[in-house]
């Protein structure tokens, strides 16, 4: 079963902002390369997206928050997504050192 994968502005917005961040303090060229790699990850989403572990923000939030990791070791972001019937909504993309969500 395939499922639609849609980004919320709000995910979207945080996206452009490490994109940004990287490009300024590595290069251009790894910027795009973390933004291609983001989004490839973020697609894999169409297929079985609760194989992804619930995120520690599942336990204060009324709907079923899963997480899908991007990066690796310091660079590594937190896809924050929920899945409602046949639709993926990627809530948020932050950085795994940030604090958790709040409701």
């Amino acid at each position: 079963m395939e499922y639609q994968v849609e980004i919320t502005d709000v995910a979207l917005a945080e996206a452009e902002e490490a994109y940004l961040w990287i490009m300024e303090q590595l290069s251009p060229e790894n910027a795009e390369k973390w933004f291609d790699g983001l989004i490839d990850t973020i697609e894999s989403l169409n297929k079985s997206p609760k194989r992804c572990s619930l995120a520690l923000e599942n336990e204060v939030f009324p709907e079923e928050i899963r997480q899908l990791l991007y990066g690796k070791a310091r660079n590594t972001y937190r896809i924050l997504f929920t899945v409602s019937e046949q639709i993926v909504y990627v809530l948020h993309i932050r950085h795994s050192a940030r604090q958790l969500l709040e409701p």
